[in-house]
């Protein structure tokens, strides 16, 4: 399969550097971001966090890091135009920032008459893959940058005419895109819907992959959760090393949004992590 128009191809013999690690921007963290630590490359910035105010860290994030702008509400699997509101806050925020990338989710948030307030799977048919490709070929024209898109968890199984990868490997080729993968939200589909990870990785094409988010997993009453308040457990970690060695990712994003530690914790996360890529890329 051709790789996306809109992501340059690495020969995966070449790919001797290690990905750039970084974290999500939260305001109980800006402080240390702000002090450069040695353990951040780079940072992802949520976009909404930043429609109304904020200006000033963002130049001040662009003058010291390769930056990643995350959105959560453009809704790209809504059928219909793009709200014009969402898609120049976000523009801004990535022009502010000289974005290295923008990312936003294969998902959906509202509908023409409510906003839903969260990510929701799309079935995998050729109604919503024409739908996300022309939504990320708007944005990613509008922004000027490469454009990736992350998949989600899903508690549904929803019937489509396609598999997963077999979508994702569709949707970056006729839109001239990328993957953000996240790691953690591939495994706990895995668990949650009895499947191999490595066969599901396997069947992406490598080429696609170009950041990764990673974040440690609830367990309740034995169903898999999201919910960005866990360190990186082990089994990521070789998750995440196999992805590594798989694909030319660019950045690995470590993501916290409840209960986030001391910076020290983070940091020591960040190390771990970015001696996984060494392993992954050096052997």
């Amino acid at each position: 399969m051709a790789a996306a128009e809109g992501v340059a191809v690495t020969d995966h013999q070449e790919m001797i550097e290690v990905p750039l690690l970084g974290i999500g921007m939260r305001q109980p963290l800006a402080n240390w971001v702000l002090s450069h630590p040695p353990e951040l490359d780079c940072v992802e910035v949520t976009a909404e966090h930043f429609f109304d105010s904020g200006t000033a860290v963002l130049t001040q994030l662009a003058d010291h890091y390769q930056v990643s702008v995350h959105g959560l509400g453009l809704s790209l699997g809504t059928p219909g135009p793009l709200d014009e509101s969402t898609l120049r806050q976000f523009q801004r925020v990535a022009d502010l920032t000289n974005a290295r990338w923008i990312t936003e989710h294969i998902a959906f948030t509202k509908t023409d008459d409510v906003d839903l307030g969260h990510l929701n799977p799309l079935p995998m048919t050729a109604g919503s893959l024409t739908t996300l490709a022309d939504h990320a070929r708007e944005v990613m024209d509008r922004c000027q940058r490469p454009l990736l898109l992350e998949n989600i968890t899903s508690y549904l199984r929803i019937p489509g005419e396609f598999t997963e990868p077999e979508f994702l490997n569709r949707l970056c080729e006729r839109a001239g895109i990328g993957l953000l993968l996240d790691v953690t939200n591939l495994f706990i589909n895995s668990q949650n819907h009895d499947f191999d990870p490595l066969d599901w990785l396997h069947e992406v094409e490598a080429d696609f992959i170009r950041q990764v988010h990673i974040v440690g997993y609830s367990i309740r009453e034995g169903v898999y959760h999201d919910r960005h308040s866990e360190p990186v457990q082990d089994n990521l970690y070789e998750l995440l090393k196999e992805v590594v060695s798989y694909a030319p990712v660019e950045a690995v994003i470590l993501e916290r949004d409840v209960d986030i530690p001391a910076v020290d914790e983070l940091a020591r996360e960040l190390q771990r992590l970015e001696a996984t890529c060494e392993l992954a890329r050096h052997g």
